[in-house]
């Protein structure tokens, strides 16, 4: 999610310090929400800047610094501004992520007056004021292009933290298992070898006497897999690997 020049950019203009940071990159770094990553990033780094339409807004945007970033940042809105039920928040939500534009542009009046025959306050009757209303729903009209969910998100900032802390303190072992996880690609091969030698670790050929099926972690080093060599089968390799085991070295 986070190995592309653009967005290890965006990480190190960031500077991420927690899952929160990550989950927000991986949710706005696509068409779209990508026009929202100075506002996003100058924000965090100067809290000073960050500003509400109306007080309400604060506990549900704080986490991405004033700015609307995710589907269930727009269910909340709805709740707490518009008084929608769950249900709903969700349907709209739902319109939202299909693009159903007529959907969307249509429940505004709800949104902002509140619709009696569905039980829905709307924002007036909880203490916003009309242009504060109308302005949060022309921002949920251009969040629409771009709708992303968090859990999604977040389920690809935790991978990312955890795989970014394994490069960083056990390099070899998570090479190791990046090049074994890429056997049949030998492009990606390829291309991972480089980001070894980039972070300066060896990749050793492979060894009829030392290599295994997958490529392993041999001292600071890794160790070629057998299945990694092109046109070379599992079925030889485990014969190979037995003979070994059996008879001693080649």
């Amino acid at each position: 999610q986070l190995e592309s020049a653009g967005i290890t950019g965006v990480c190190v203009n960031m500077k991420p310090q927690s899952i929160e940071d990550l989950t927000a990159i991986v949710a706005l770094y696509r068409p779209g929400p990508m026009d929202s990553i100075p506002k996003f990033i100058d924000n965090k780094h100067n809290p000073h800047k960050i500003t509400y339409i109306c007080p309400q807004l604060e506990p549900i945007l704080s986490v991405t610094y004033g700015c609307i970033v995710y589907q269930e940042q727009v269910i909340e809105i709805f709740r707490k501004l518009g008084g929608y039920s769950l249900g709903q928040a969700d349907n709209m939500r739902r319109a939202i992520s299909k693009k159903k534009e007529a959907v969307i542009v249509a429940e505004r009046h709800a949104f902002v007056y509140g619709d009696p025959e569905r039980g829905i306050p709307g924002a007036i009757a909880n203490g916003v004021s009309e242009a504060a209303a109308q302005a949060i729903y022309k921002e949920i009209l251009d969040f629409a292009k771009y709708a992303f969910n968090k859990s999604h998100a977040t389920a690809y900032g935790v991978i990312s933290y955890r795989t970014a802390y394994l490069k960083a303190h056990y390099p070899a072992e998570y090479f190791s298992a990046l090049l074994t996880s890429v056997l049949d690609n030998t492009s990606k091969i390829v291309e991972y070898i480089g980001e070894c030698s980039k972070n300066s670790i060896k990749v050793l050929p492979p060894d009829i006497n030392q290599s295994c099926e997958k490529f392993t972690v041999d001292g600071n080093a890794i160790r070629f897999g057998l299945l990694g060599i092109k046109n070379v089968g599992e079925g030889i390799v485990k014969e190979l690997m037995l003979e070994r085991e059996n008879n001693g070295k080649f």
